[in-house]
């Protein structure tokens, strides 16, 4: 099921996979695991599997079909790296990618070694196309290894999800990445965020000329406390990647 996204830093959702594992802390209050266990036992809802990992063929020409361009999250609720999808499957999700090109795709993983890995593959003889944006998700500095991978992708596309965000991250180079996110965890037992995790990943992003977006601040729901750091939004967007073709047609208003 694709829908219009209610996160701040897309249009859209699309996911040709749902369900997932946990690989780290980040995900121990998992949003998306929580929403499909909801739904568990339920019969003929798309989340009847609770979040069991499933592959949904049906799915993958949905971004054919929205024939205005938008900015569009990739398997918001799994995970397109996972070790049990099938790299034909992973294919035909860059097939779609490629040839609906008026879209710009956000793919975001924490398993950076197989992105990694998988894109050096399909893309051997140059880089990936502009369109398709490739991001992994840190969440403290003992997984700030996953930087390291995602700057060894040929992509000038490349961002970092620092959400949830549990730990300093003091001592890191963001040169060559072109978009950081920044937010705390939210939902119940949300683990709280530290201002100054939150400011000295805005001073490095500022050195080392990357967009910074700050999302929120989280709490029992992802708005409960405000999105504001210092007093202020910080909606740092990569307008200079975004393709000439479809840049007008996203926020002509922002560029």
């Amino acid at each position: 099921m694709a829908q219009k996204s209610e996160i701040e830093w897309t249009d859209a959702t699309w996911n040709p996979v749902t369900g997932c594992t946990k690989v780290g802390p980040g995900c121990d209050n998992c949003y998306a695991e929580r929403f499909a266990e909801r739904w568990r036992g339920v019969a003929d809802h798309p989340y009847e599997q609770g979040f069991d990992l499933k592959i949904w063929p049906s799915r993958l020409e949905q971004p054919r079909l929205w024939k205005k361009p938008r900015m569009i999250f990739v398997n918001s609720m799994s995970d397109l790296f996972h070790k049990d999808i099938d790299r034909r499957f992973i294919d035909s999700v860059f097939d779609t990618m490629e040839r609906a090109d008026w879209h710009v795709y956000q793919v975001l993983t924490k398993r950076s070694s197989l992105l990694r890995n998988y894109v050096g593959a399909r893309y051997a003889g140059g880089p990936v196309p502009r369109h398709i944006w490739l991001g992994v998700s840190v969440e403290d500095a003992a997984h700030a290894s996953r930087i390291r991978h995602l700057k060894e992708v040929n992509s000038e596309a490349r961002f970092i999800s620092f959400e949830p965000l549990l730990g300093p991250i003091d001592e890191v180079d963001l040169h060559g990445i072109a978009w950081a996110i920044v937010g705390g965890e939210s939902g119940p037992g949300a683990r709280p965020m530290q201002a100054d995790w939150a400011r000295r990943l805005r001073d490095i992003s500022e050195r080392d000329g990357v967009a910074f977006f700050f999302k929120q601040w989280g709490g029992a729901r992802p708005k409960s406390g405000g999105r504001l750091l210092d007093g202020e939004e910080w909606n740092g967007f990569p307008w200079r990647i975004v393709p000439k073709s479809i840049l007008d047609a996203l926020q002509p208003e922002n560029v």
